[in-house]
């Protein structure tokens, strides 16, 4: 599964402050339907992302019925975006 979409660079504080960037209903819905064949646990969803140059692998974590993409450090200096930055990214699912 490949999406794309554009949204804001947000701050979530749990152990510690991370940044991420929320994906909208329409896609999350689309995760969604895809996520118990792709999910490693606790609803967790490991992905392949794209934001500008950089390409990255982490995995989306749930939230308030739908996903957070986090925006890794490295990722962050490498296209020097920050918190409130309005980014466009792209997402690999791999399994679907």
């Amino acid at each position: 599964m490949q999406l794309r979409f554009a949204g804001e660079v947000i701050e979530w504080r749990g152990p510690a402050p991370f940044l991420f960037v929320r994906v909208p209903d329409e896609e999350a819905d689309a995760i969604g339907a895809v996520s118990r064949q792709v999910t490693y646990g606790w609803g967790a969803i490991p992905a392949t992302v794209r934001l500008g140059a950089t390409e990255y692998t982490t995995s989306l974590f749930p939230r308030e019925g739908g996903y957070l993409v986090p925006v890794k450090v490295a990722v962050q200096r490498a296209e020097q975006v920050g918190l409130g930055d309005e980014v466009t990214l792209e997402l690999l699912i791999d399994g679907v």
